[in-house]
């Protein structure tokens, strides 16, 4: 199959916009002095985290207030299109991941043209996405799951990020080449989604390493299948979609940034520029690599354009071929 292309909750962070006091630097040619970083889904998922870790020191480079603005809805086509319509002038960008492929096929009238009305910025890094089980289930491989969804009176269930995510999507593909029957519990973000999976309101969840790790070491989740090319050091003792039989299945999150269509060439360079910086700090580094998984590519908008024109071919054929829609 091709790759599949998910998301981790930051202790203490605050849920409503959180305004940074400006740096005392120079300011960046042509920037605003308040930029807005919207990220289209809830708090508590891998990229609110992404975009909070990285708040301080883009203030610092930019010397610019930066404001986080959570704006969840429509798989992330909501908070895209606020972005999507402000000002072309580097006073708002979008911090989001893979999901953000799928509006055009997944939505009917999407609010807008992906390719069109935002351009990339930086691709921040990739992920494997992970399934895990609530530690009262007695699972402790993805066969163990399949096994009780195909007793006679077995209902397994699963949560992912939301309708046509590609966390959704992972595992539709999954459940279609082993031809059994799992129910599919969306959620709006992944915040939501593990909270009901370690109440054990749901049976498993599918998300990014980034997002189920906390978790799983905190002993709240017990991760049965990841979908790398290889095991994650952090999950060495856990097997690989291919090691379990799913030849060249793989499933990788991305998290990337985008701004309005028309924002001049030299603020794009400069706010990448920034976002690479930041990203590649050594407390921020390691935190993304080891306590997201991440692995940090930092391609700036060229091959980042090249990446997401062959993600929306993919994930958008998946979605059209097996009528997927959001409600």
């Amino acid at each position: 199959m091709t790759s599949i292309t998910r998301r981790t909750a930051v202790g203490g962070l605050a849920a409503a916009a959180v305004p940074f006091v400006m740096g005392t630097g120079a300011r960046a040619q042509g920037l605003p002095s308040q930029i807005t970083i919207v990220v289209p889904f809830p708090p508590g998922g891998s990229t609110d985290a992404l975009a909070r870790l990285v708040q301080v020191g883009l203030q610092t480079k930019l010397n610019a207030t930066i404001i986080i603005e959570n704006k969840s809805g429509g798989v992330g086509a909501i908070g895209a299109n606020q972005a999507a319509r402000a000002k072309p002038d580097g006073s708002t960008f979008l911090v989001t991941f893979d999901s953000h492929a799928v509006i055009p096929a997944l939505i009917e009238k999407p609010p807008l043209d992906i390719e069109k009305d935002l351009v990339p910025v930086i691709l921040v890094g990739t992920a494997p996405y992970v399934v895990a089980c609530n530690t009262k289930r007695d699972w402790k491989t993805f066969a163990d799951a399949v096994a009780a969804a195909k007793q006679p009176s077995g209902i397994v269930s699963y949560a992912s990020i939301g309708l046509g995510t590609i966390s959704h999507l992972t595992m539709a593909a999954l459940t279609k080449k082993i031809g059994t029957e799992m129910v599919h519990v969306p959620f709006k973000g992944g915040g939501p989604a593990v909270v009901d999976v370690t109440a054990g309101h749901v049976d498993m969840v599918c998300g990014s390493a980034a997002l189920l790790l906390p978790h799983i070491t905190g002993g709240k989740l017990r991760p049965i299948m990841q979908f790398g090319k290889e095991r994650l050091s952090a999950l060495k003792d856990v097997p690989t979609a291919i090691e379990s039989g799913f030849a060249g299945f793989e499933a990788v999150a991305w998290w990337g940034v985008f701004t309005a269509a028309g924002t001049p060439p030299a603020i794009v360079a400069q706010v990448e520029k920034a976002f690479r910086e930041t990203c590649s700090e050594p407390t921020i580094a390691t935190r993304l690599k080891e306590t997201q998984q991440m692995n940090l590519t930092l391609e700036g908008p060229e091959p980042f354009d090249k990446f997401f024109k062959t993600q929306i071919s993919t994930w958008g054929k998946f979605v059209r071929d097996n009528n997927i829609k959001a409600e």
